[in-house]
């Protein structure tokens, strides 16, 4: 026996071929989900940054003559605006006021897109959009 017949060449070439896009196809999928959990934390983070920006614009007006502190909405839109455009990468919000127990809050919600850098070449779309969301509220006594 002196080696190889001629049926039996390449077969092993082809076993580790299929087996090597298997891991590529695993080891993408890890980096890539790992990618985008960063970025559904990411879109978290500018959320609550956000609405805490946002959330600190109160109605002056009011306050002054002695009533209560809330937020004004037209001033905290602007103020999550411009935080999320200083911010960069976001794809779009949405800013709400919800009134809780009498008091009202702000919620926003980002929607940022992550690119995937290796999923692609597997036939999977290549971004994904995230959101995340937050909720603040004016604070206007003691802690």
């Amino acid at each position: 026996m002196s080696g190889w017949t001629g049926r039996e060449s390449g077969r092993v070439s082809l076993f580790l071929a299929a087996a090597l896009a298997g891991v590529l196809m695993i080891i993408g999928m890890a980096y890539d989900t790992a990618g985008q959990l960063r970025s559904v934390q990411r879109a978290d983070d500018l959320a609550a940054e956000a609405a805490r920006s946002g959330g600190q614009v109160i109605d002056r007006a009011r306050a002054i003559e002695g009533g209560p502190k809330v937020i004004d909405e037209a001033g905290a839109r602007v103020a999550v605006a411009d935080y999320l455009r200083a911010a960069g990468g976001v794809r779009g919000h949405d800013v709400s006021f919800p009134v809780v127990g009498g008091e009202k809050q702000i919620r926003v919600r980002v929607r940022i897109t992550y690119r995937r850098e290796l999923l692609g070449l597997f036939g999977f779309r290549n971004t994904v959009t995230v959101s995340g969301e937050a909720t603040a509220r004016a604070l206007t006594g003691a802690p």
